[in-house]
C-alpha cells in the first residue's frame, strides 16, 4: 500500500497543503510545532478510529478557518490496480460528526479499515506498558483492526450495549429482565468475537516475534489476562459470557460498571530475554519492544492481507543511537511497503537507503527536503 498524493485543508496547521509520495520511506523533517505530526495524524484518519492523537474532531479544524476540515488521500495497491481515493473530513454545520468517502461515495468510517491499514509509533505511547489497561486494550484493538477490519464494528455494538445494560442497571428491581437478557446476549456475541480476534491476533504477533533476535530491537512476550491479572487460556465462550454478565448484574449495579467481560482484559508483555515484566524495564528498554512490536505486526499484516500496512513512526529515529536507527532503516526498506517518518533534523535521515521521498515542514508550509 503506498500513499500515492495526500491533500489537506484546514487541518490543523496546514491550511493547504499537497504532497506526493512514492513507495518506500518518507522522512518529514522541521522544528517543533512545525507540523510534521500533524501530517502524520492526517494519515492515521484514513483508518477506522479517532486517529494517533484520539482528538475531538472540531480540534482538528485550523485555527481561524470558518469551515470544517479535508483529508483526501490517493492509495496505490499495486501498478495492475486502479488508485482507491480516501477522504474524511468535518462540515461545519455537523462539528462532531466525522464524514467519510471512498471513490467519492459516502461510507462507514470502519470501511475504511477494507481499503487501508495503518500502524503508527509515537511520543506519547512510550509509557504503554506502565499505563492503564485502557490504553493498552485500544492499542491491541488497533493491531487486530489492521488485521480484521470487522473488529470495529463487534467493538462498536458491544459498547452499545454495554452503555444500554448500563442505564438499565442503574434502577435494577425496575428494570425491564427480557431486554436486560436481550443485551447481556448483544453483549455476549460481539465479546466473543472481539476476544477471538484479539486472540488471533496474539498468536499471530507471537509467533513472528518467536522469530525474530534479541537484538538490536527488544524481543517481548505478550499475553493477554483478565480483570485479576490471571492469563487467558482459553477465548471467551458465548455461552459462558451470557451467564457472566447474567451472574453480575447486583454486582455490576452497585459498582455502576460492568466489572467483567473482555473489556476488561489486558495486554501484558515480558521482556523475553531477562523475563522482567515490561513495566519494570527501563524507558529505552520498553521503547524497543513498543518499535520490535509494530515492526513484527506489520509482517503479520503484510502475511495475512498481502499488503503491507503504512507505517508512520513519529520521532522515533531521534531516540536510537546511530547503529540502531541504520537497523531501523534497513529492515523498513528490506520490508518494503511504505513508511512515514518525521524528525527534527535532516541528518537522522542520512543512512536511509533508497528510494526516500523527502519533505522539509516549516510553519504549514511544506517543501521538497
Amino acid at each position: 500500500m503506498t500513499l500515492a498524493r495526500l491533500s489537506l485543508t484546514d487541518f490543523r496547521n496546514h491550511a493547504a497543503a499537497e504532497m506526493a509520495a512514492g513507495p518506500g520511506l518518507v522522512a518529514l523533517h522541521g522544528d517543533n510545532g512545525a507540523g510534521k505530526t500533524n501530517i502524520l495524524e492526517a494519515v492515521s484518519l484514513l483508518a477506522p478510529g479517532r486517529g494517533l492523537r484520539r482528538a475531538a474532531l472540531p480540534d482538528m479544524v485550523r485555527d481561524g478557518a470558518t469551515g470544517g476540515f479535508a483529508v483526501f488521500a490517493e492509495v496505490s495497491a499495486g501498478d495492475d490496480l486502479a488508485p482507491v481515493a480516501l477522504g474524511t473530513g468535518i462540515e461545519p454545520a455537523h462539528p462532531g460528526r466525522r464524514i467519510v468517502r471512498i471513490n467519492g461515495a459516502a461510507a462507514a468510517a470502519t470501511a475504511l479499515g477494507e481499503w487501508l491499514a495503518v500502524l503508527w509509533l509515537t511520543p506519547a505511547m512510550d509509557r504503554l506498558f506502565v499505563e492503564t489497561a485502557g490504553n493498552r486494550r485500544r492499542f491491541l484493538d488497533r493491531l487486530v483492526l489492521a488485521l480484521d477490519p470487522r473488529h470495529a464494528q463487534h467493538g462498536n455494538r458491544y459498547e452499545a450495549a454495554l452503555r444500554a445494560r448500563g442505564k438499565l442497571l442503574a434502577d435494577l428491581p425496575a428494570a425491564d429482565q427480557q431486554w436486560l437478557t436481550s443485551l447481556e446476549a448483544q453483549l455476549a456475541e460481539h465479546g466473543a468475537a472481539m476476544d477471538a480476534a484479539r486472540q488471533a491476533t496474539l498468536a499471530a504477533l507471537s509467533a513472528e516475534l518467536a522469530g525474530q533476535p534479541d537484538a538490536p530491537f527488544a524481543r517481548p512476550l505478550l499475553t493477554l489476562v483478565d480483570s485479576e491479572g490471571a492469563v487467558r487460556e482459553a477465548p471467551h465462550d458465548v455461552e459462558a459470557l451470557k451467564a457472566l454478565f447474567a451472574g453480575r448484574r447486583r454486582i455490576d449495579a452497585a459498582a455502576g460498571r460492568a466489572t467483567a467481560g473482555p473489556h476488561r482484559d489486558d495486554l501484558a508483555a515480558v521482556h523475553a530475554a531477562t523475563g522482567r515484566s515490561a513495566a519494570r524495564c527501563s524507558t529505552g528498554e520498553q521503547k524497543a519492544m513498543l518499535l520490535s512490536l509494530v515492526l513484527a505486526h506489520s509482517d503479520c499484516v503484510a502475511r495475512a492481507r498481502g499488503q503491507r500496512p503504512i507505517l508512520l513512526l513519529d520521532e522515533v529515529a531521534a531516540h536510537l543511537d546511530p547503529m540502531r536507527r541504520a537497523a531501523l532503516y534497513e529492515r523498513l526498506a528490506g520490508q518494503g511497503g511504505q513508511a512515514w517518518l518525521t524528525g527534527t533534523e535532516a541528518a537522522l535521515f542520512d543512512a536511509m537507503p533508497g528510494p526516500v521521498t523527502r519533505f522539509r515542514i516549516a510553519g504549514g508550509r511544506i517543501g521538497a527536503g
